[in-house]
């Protein structure tokens, strides 16, 4: 037996410990991704991440002080495009340069904080994990014409809310594609 090396592409530094994936793989260790909490300034961030599987918090009426107790009580990286609240958040605190969502989502990505979109998506609304629901009990919850175009539902047990993967989700898989990711990419 001898000790094996590898080559190591990239090390993603987030609140759990470096997850280390070696060249031209994926890691075969399980990837806990980080969980955030996003300013006020940050909420169509919020539901793009949320769509994108992400446990993301956000709230617009709440202040900087609750924001930072936020994250601190329960572990979040604090997304923020406030130089100041990313400095008073210290290590949880990710500042974000770009106004645009695709430059805000490059900059996650280029820094290790995400990977791309996750196996399940959550809803952009109240960030409640999405479950399947059937054709049969979408049928009178959703327009006719999606019910007649569409096969696949999607509902939000928190707030009941109804998803398909109509035109707007083809154009976010079209930014996400954009960015190097594919849809069943973690």
């Amino acid at each position: 037996m001898g000790i094996e090396f590898v080559t190591v592409r990239r090390i993603v530094f987030t609140r759990v410990p470096a997850l280390m994936i070696p060249e031209g793989g994926k890691s075969t260790k399980p990837h806990v991704p980080p969980r955030f909490v996003a300013d006020a300034m940050l909420g169509r961030l919020a539901k793009w991440l949320r769509m994108m599987g992400y446990d993301v918090t956000f709230r617009a009426d709440v202040d900087d002080v609750e924001v930072l107790r936020h994250a601190r009580a329960e572990g979040r990286l604090l997304l923020t495009r406030d130089r100041l609240l990313a400095r008073r958040a210290g290590s949880l605190g990710v500042l974000l340069v770009s106004q645009r969502l695709e430059e805000q989502l490059r900059e996650l990505a280029e820094r290790g904080v995400i990977q791309g979109p996750l196996a399940t998506t959550r809803c952009p609304l109240c960030n409640t994990v999405l479950v399947a629901l059937s054709r049969a009990a979408a049928r009178d919850r959703v327009p006719p014409y999606v019910y007649q175009t569409q096969d696949a539902f999607y509902e939000c047990p928190e707030c009941q809310r109804v998803y398909w993967p109509g035109t707007h989700w083809q154009n976010v898989q079209a930014t996400w594609q954009a960015l190097g990711w594919s849809e069943d990419e973690p």
